[in-house]
């Protein structure tokens, strides 16, 4: 089964020129989370599923607190963030800078992986917020 976070619209203070790291900028955050849902269908009860309002609070407080130089390195604290729950199978984050570029609507990169490829597990927590080695 799928969830789908889409166009999530979020502010935080990304990018590697001087300009970019004073003021928080627009990102937008499309997420796609693999797991089974079979229990959840079955039972109709939410804690046996995925509470996204759960998962994108905690998205939210890590964006807007993050300071990445990186889309790279924010795509994969938010996979990170993802993966605290042991039922996520596979996730795929993808982070859009709009105006990024001139003449381009923006910047995206995806993160995708899974569990097993990612190395990870329960609780490998997101990136540090600082920008800092990233």
């Amino acid at each position: 089964m799928l969830i789908r976070i889409k166009n999530l619209k979020l502010k935080t203070v990304i990018g590697v020129n001087a300009w970019e790291r004073q003021e928080a900028q627009a990102v937008v955050i499309n997420i796609e989370i693999e797991f089974d849902g079979d229990r959840a269908a079955e039972t109709d009860a939410l804690g046996e599923t995925i509470d996204y309002k759960k998962m994108k609070q905690k998205i939210l407080a890590y964006v807007e607190s993050s300071r990445c130089l990186l889309l790279e390195s924010l795509a994969q604290g938010i996979f990170n963030i993802l993966l605290e729950d042991p039922r996520v199978l596979r996730a795929t984050v993808e982070v859009d800078k709009p105006k990024a570029l001139r003449f381009a609507d923006s910047v995206s990169v995806v993160y995708s992986s899974d569990r097993k490829k990612s190395g990870s597990s329960a609780g490998a927590g997101p990136l540090p917020v600082s920008g800092k080695g990233a």
